[in-house]
C-alpha cells in the first residue's frame, strides 16, 4: 500500500506540468486580447506595459518549466514534447509583443489602416490554442483533438488570404514606398504570431496523435 501511495505522489508531481503549460497558454490568450483592445485604442501612442508583463510572465512560466523538467523525475507528458510546447507558446508571445512595441511608435500614422480584423483573428487562435491545452489534463481524446486543430487551421488559413489581399493592395501603387514597407513589416508580425499559434497547435495535436 505504502508503495502504491508512493508511486501516486511521483505521478502526481508530474501532473505540474499541465498546470504550467495551461498558464502559458492563456498568457498567450491574455496577449492577444490585450493586441485587441490596443488596435481599437485612440490614443497616439498605445501603452505597451500589458505586452511587457504577458511576456515577462511567459518567459517566467518557461523558465519555470525548463527547471522543473530537470527537478521532476516522472512527467505526466514525454519531456521533449514538453519542451516542444512551451516553446511554441512562449514564441507566440514574443511575436505578439513584437508588433505591439512596432505598431505603438506608429500609431498616429495608422489610423486608416485596418489590423484589427487580423488582431481578432489572432485572439480567436489563441483561445483555440488554450483549449486545445487544457484538453491534455483530460485525456488524449483524438476526436476532440482534431476538431479543435481543424478549427485553429481554418483560421490560420483565413490570415493567408487576408495576406494575399494585402499584397494586392500594397503592390498596386496606393501607398508610398515607405509605408509599403511600414505596412507590410506590421501585418507579417501579426501573419507571425497567428502562423505561430498554428505551430503550437499542431505540436500538441502530435502530443495526442502520440499517446492516443
Amino acid at each position: 500500500m505504502a508503495r502504491m501511495f508512493s508511486l501516486q505522489t511521483i505521478f502526481g508531481k508530474g501532473d505540474k506540468f499541465y498546470g504550467l503549460l495551461e498558464a502559458s497558454a492563456d498568457a498567450t490568450k491574455d496577449a492577444a486580447t490585450a493586441l485587441v483592445a490596443t488596435l481599437n485604442s485612440t490614443l497616439d501612442t498605445p501603452p505597451t506595459d500589458e505586452f511587457s508583463l504577458a511576456r515577462r510572465r511567459q518567459k517566467d512560466l518557461s523558465e519555470q518549466i525548463s527547471q522543473e523538467l530537470v527537478n521532476t523525475f516522472v512527467t505526466a507528458l514525454e519531456r521533449e514534447d514538453i519542451d516542444a510546447l512551451s516553446s511554441a507558446l512562449y514564441k507566440i508571445t514574443k511575436s505578439t509583443s513584437k508588433f505591439a512595441e512596432r505598431y505603438s511608435l506608429a500609431a498616429h500614422q495608422l489610423q486608416d489602416i485596418d489590423f484589427s480584423t487580423r488582431g481578432i483573428l489572432l485572439e480567436k487562435a489563441c483561445e483555440v490554442l488554450a483549449e486545445m491545452v487544457r484538453q491534455l489534463r483530460k485525456g488524449m481524446k483524438l476526436d476532440e483533438m482534431k476538431a479543435l486543430n481543424d478549427r485553429l487551421q481554418a483560421i490560420e488559413n483565413s490570415a493567408d488570404k487576408l495576406m494575399l489581399d494585402l499584397y494586392r493592395e500594397l503592390y498596386d501603387g496606393r501607398y508610398e514606398p515607405i509605408r509599403v514597407l511600414l505596412l507590410k513589416d506590421l501585418f507579417e508580425l501579426l501573419e507571425k504570431a497567428i502562423d505561430r499559434c498554428r505551430d503550437a497547435g499542431n505540436v500538441t495535436y502530435e502530443i495526442v496523435l502520440k499517446n492516443s
